[in-house]
C-alpha cells in the first residue's frame, strides 16, 4: 500500500507588532447564561483509486480499521479540549460490515452527571461524527466521507477545532457550514443574534492549509450563515494509490486515473453529476 499525502501540521498566527495596546470589543455583559447555539457542519472526503477487486475490498477494510470508533472518540476527546468544553458522556460504535460514528455530550462549565443535566444538553452541546466508505467497481475510484457535527451553545466556539479536524484525517475535499442560532439578551434586555465577528470561514483556517486549496465561499451574514467549499488545488498521483505505485502504470493509465481521481473531487466539490456515467472514464 502505497503511502498518503502528509498533513499540514497548523501553526501559530502570526502577532501584530503594531505600538500601543490592540483595540478589544467591549466584552457582553449578559443578563443571565449565554443562549446562543453555534453549530459547525464538516464533511470531509478522501479519495483514493483501487487497481482490482482484491485491492478496493482491502481498501474498504483498511479504510473500517484506520477510522474505527476508538479513533474516532480520540480525534472528538482532542476537539473538546480545544474548544474548552467538558464532557459529560461518550457514545460510540462500530457497524457491521463498515462504518463508525461517536457522539460525545458536553457541557460548558464543568457538571455532576446527574441525570436532569445531561438531558439540558442533548440538543444543544455535543459532538458527533460518522464515517461513511465506499467504492466504485466500475472505475476503481474509492471515496471515504467522514462527517463532523460540534455544536455548542455559551461562549465556546467550534470554529477552533478547524484546523485539528482538516490535520486528522486525509481531506481531498472539505465542505463546512457554520451557523448561529438563537439569542440571548445583554443586561439592558437588548438581544444579540452572535457575539463575535466573523466574515468568513476561512479566516479560523491555518494559512498553509488554505494554500494548499482552492476555496469557495457562500455566506448570507444577515441570517449568521456562513458556508466554505475547499478542494485540493493540485496531488501527486503516487499518495491516490492503493496498493500499488504509479510506476507500475503506463503513461496512458496515469492520465486515465488522474482524470477519474480530478472528476471524482470536482463533482463532490460542486455537488452535482457534472461528467457523464455512460461515456468513456
Amino acid at each position: 500500500m502505497s503511502a498518503k499525502k502528509n498533513s499540514v501540521k497548523p501553526t501559530k498566527p502570526k502577532t501584530s507588532k503594531s505600538k500601543g495596546k490592540p483595540r478589544r470589543r467591549p466584552k457582553l455583559k449578559l443578563r443571565g447564561f449565554n443562549n446562543l447555539t453555534k453549530t459547525l457542519s464538516f464533511n470531509i472526503y478522501d479519495v483514493c483509486y483501487a487497481r482490482s477487486p482484491q485491492a478496493r475490498k482491502e481498501y474498504l477494510e483498511y479504510i473500517d480499521e484506520e477510522y474505527n470508533s476508538e479513533r474516532l472518540v480520540k480525534i472528538l476527546t482532542e476537539v473538546s479540549e480545544i474548544i474548552g468544553a467538558n464532557i459529560l458522556n461518550i457514545s460510540s460504535q462500530d457497524y457491521d460490515p463498515m462504518g463508525a460514528s461517536v457522539t460525545i455530550l458536553i457541557a460548558e462549565e464543568p457538571v455532576d452527571p446527574k441525570p436532569d443535566q445531561v438531558l439540558a444538553h442533548l440538543d444543544k452541546s455535543h459532538l458527533c461524527i460518522h464515517t461513511y466508505p465506499e467504492t466504485d467497481s466500475k472505475t476503481g475510484v474509492s471515496t471515504f466521507r467522514v462527517d463532523v457535527d460540534v455544536s455548542t451553545c455559551g461562549k465556546i466556539s467550534p470554529l477552533k477545532a478547524l484546523n485539528h479536524l482538516i490535520d486528522s484525517f486525509e481531506s481531498d475535499i472539505v465542505l463546512m457550514d457554520y451557523k448561529v442560532r438563537g439569542f440571548t439578551r445583554d443586561v439592558k434586555g437588548k438581544k444579540h443574534y452572535i457575539d463575535h465577528k466573523i466574515h468568513s470561514i476561512q479566516q479560523f483556517v491555518d494559512k498553509k492549509i488554505l494554500d494548499r486549496y482552492q476555496c469557495v465561499d457562500i455566506n448570507i451574514h444577515q441570517e449568521n450563515l456562513f458556508h466554505t467549499k475547499m478542494v485540493l488545488s493540485d496531488f501527486d498521483l503516487d499518495y491516490y494509490l492503493f496498493s500499488t505505485a504509479a510506476q507500475d502504470f503506463t503513461d496512458d493509465e496515469k492520465e486515465r486515473v488522474r482524470e477519474r481521481l480530478r472528476r471524482e473531487m470536482t463533482e463532490i466539490f460542486y455537488s452535482k453529476n457534472i461528467y457523464s456515467t455512460t461515456g468513456p472514464h
